[in-house]
């Protein structure tokens, strides 16, 4: 019951901040990053494709090396499709899905996050053909930039790229396994088949990863300019083996990430950044997780040596780290580097918001070498980031294409800059896409929505122009930890809901068994000798009909519950305030912890 109050002071707590996110609408900011990676897919387009301005290509991706690689991403302004940061990303889609399952539910966008991920795993399945032989490339960079065309247009060389035991790799294919772990759990409720089968590929690429070690820039020379490896490989063999303890629960995995601690640096690592090159903030942030899940565990030692460091980078963000502080602009945004510095900004954000949350949920705080912190300061500054990208800056731009009304227009990428197929039916060749399209002074033709840029310097300058691909450029990396961020703090805005707010109320529904439930437990833990589990009930509404005002009885609850709200009835408990109706079919759910048997759930009311 202690952790039930812990839920009532965070309530209390998360106020400010959501009379602060109210002003900004995160939901759409959520619907439009989502959109980002339909503009990015490579392949056969599929029927319900928003982005129109999109066509098939790639078709013959692999074909030249005998293996089909058709699908996956275009990792940004580019055409090439690079593995790493490809991976990355469908990892961090993977974790907001998992960590922020009921906010992206209820803002509708749950199905288009797992199709996301799934574009990306469904092609790491056709890229794995062998337990120890991953392709990991599709393109070369340097052929790529000396043309601006359409992905519909291409005639720069196609050439694939693969790792196997004689040419090792091991920062993508752990990577790439820590990816379909990670997917396979955000899979697991509701396609147990494909989640079974990203599980069994996980596997086969960490044990081919860590078997067969070497880093894979000297196995494929061509990343080198553009993704090298500049931290080695260490921190992603711990990651995929963190990844491939939270989805099989195998202490195989966690006895890994301990007995390897010291070794590969997962201790010995304090970082002030945490990107698709250096895994090691993201690693300990995760195992802190597992530290805090069960408190007895006999690994505890070297657990909190993790959490220490994770503590260290927040700290860092927090500019509470005693002089070793992320850099910050005059503005308040995070500096990290000044190549797509937004794409650290977002990662970092995300695992602030992530923290916050581990944090309330032990009644925790953080304490920093110049001060303790509160778990809301952590997600404060989180949103204070997400607020600088939406356009609370001294240039009051937006960094999140589509978004508001001033938001770049000169993106620094070949498809929005080009006329589409519908509107320019003949081919656009190299040379003929940088004199015509490169060089056009005009905003681009096609509206990269919800693409996160590269954003302003460290004195908070922003240059529209194609040429500042430093500025301009957006990336999947970037937009991947996006997901979870604003999913999170749409929840907590008082202005999300599925209708105006005057929305009349449908009439009394009168057709019994209005809405069915189903329930499954997602985790199992023990904590100071007692078994806890994680419930997860899902609500659909069978009716035929929209309902309001909904109101649930929960029998036999003894632990903390997310996703409904409670009322003054004794065991009563209500929709939260940002869903107004339930429509016909639509299904959303919330969650609660305890041990023991489930707890009993029923509709006492709705219109």
């Amino acid at each position: 019951m202690a952790k039930l109050a812990v839920l009532f002071i965070l309530a209390f707590l998360l106020v400010a901040v959501a009379a602060s996110a109210a002003k900004f609408d995160y939901r759409d900011a959520l619907d439009k990053s989502l959109l980002f990676f339909e503009a990015q897919r490579s392949g056969k387009l599929p029927h319900d494709q928003r982005v129109k301005w999109r066509g098939d290509s790639g078709l013959r991706d692999g074909f030249h090396q005998g293996v089909d690689l058709v699908g996956g991403y275009y990792d940004s302004g580019d055409h090439v499709k690079f593995g790493l940061p490809m991976a990355f990303a469908m990892t961090m889609l993977s974790w907001s899905v998992i960590e922020f399952e009921k906010e992206i539910a209820a803002a509708n966008q749950l199905e288009y996050a797992l199709d996301a991920i799934r574009w990306g795993t469904d092609y790491f399945i056709k890229a794995h053909r062998q337990p120890n032989t991953l392709w990991c490339q599709v393109g070369d960079g340097d052929s790529d930039h000396l043309c601006w065309q359409r992905a519909e247009d291409m005639t720069t060389p196609r050439n694939a790229y693969k790792i196997d035991t004689e040419h090792p790799g091991s920062e993508v294919a752990a990577e790439t396994a820590a990816a379909m772990a990670a997917a396979s759990l955000a899979f697991r409720p509701y396609n147990s088949t494909y989640s079974t089968l990203l599980l069994w590929h996980s596997k086969q690429l960490f044990s081919f990863s860590d078997t067969f070690r070497g880093r894979y820039d000297n196995s494929i020379p061509s990343v080198r300019e553009y993704y090298p490896s500049s931290t080695g490989y260490y921190d992603e063999l711990l990651w995929a083996a963190a990844w491939l303890f939270e989805a099989t629960d195998d202490k195989y995995y966690l006895k890994y990430v301990v007995d390897n601690s010291a070794a590969l640096g997962g201790t010995g690592w304090a970082v002030r950044e945490f990107s698709w090159d250096n895994k090691y903030a993201g690693l300990q942030v995760l195992l802190t997780k597992v530290l805090m899940e069960d408190e007895s565990n006999a690994n505890n030692a070297a657990l909190k040596q993790y959490q220490a460091k994770a503590e260290f980078f927040l700290c860092a963000c927090l500019q509470k780290n005693n002089g070793y502080n992320v850099a910050m602009t005059p503005g308040g945004l995070l500096y990290f580097n000044e190549w797509n510095n937004m794409q650290y900004v977002s990662s970092a954000s995300f695992l602030m918001a992530v923290y916050s949350d581990y944090l309330l949920m032990e009644g925790a705080k953080l304490n920093c070498p110049d001060g303790q912190v509160q778990a809301i300061d952590l997600l404060k500054l989180a949103q204070s980031q997400a607020e600088y990208m939406l356009g609370e800056n001294p240039k009051s731009m937006s960094y999140l294409v589509g978004y508001q009304k001033n938001y770049p227009s000169h993106v620094h990428h070949r498809g929005a800059s080009i006329a589409s197929k519908s509107v320019l039916s003949s081919p656009v060749g190299c040379i003929e896409g940088f004199q015509k399209w490169f060089d056009n002074k005009q905003g681009n033709p096609n509206v990269l929505t919800g693409a996160l840029v590269g954003g302003p310097d460290m004195k908070d300058q922003f240059h529209d122009q194609r040429s500042s691909y430093e500025q301009t450029e957006p990336s999947l990396v970037g937009n991947a930890p996006l997901i979870g961020l604003f999913a999170k703090l749409n929840s907590l805005s008082a202005d999300s809901g599925y209708l105006p707010d005057n929305t009349k109320p449908t009439p009394p529904v009168e057709t019994e068994n209005a809405v069915e439930f189903f329930h499954s437990i997602t985790h199992a833990w023990r904590h100071k000798g007692e078994d806890y589990y994680r419930h997860k009930v899902t609500v659909i509404n069978k009716c035929g009909k929209p309902i309001t005002e909904v109101k649930f009885s929960i029998e036999n609850l003894s632990g903390p519950l997310w996703g409904l709200s409670p009322t003054s009835e004794e065991n009563e408990y209500e929709l939260p305030k940002w869903i107004k109706v339930v429509k016909p079919g639509m299904r959303f759910s919330f969650i609660y912890v305890q041990g023991g048997s489930q707890a009993k759930v029923s509709v006492v009311a709705y219109h």
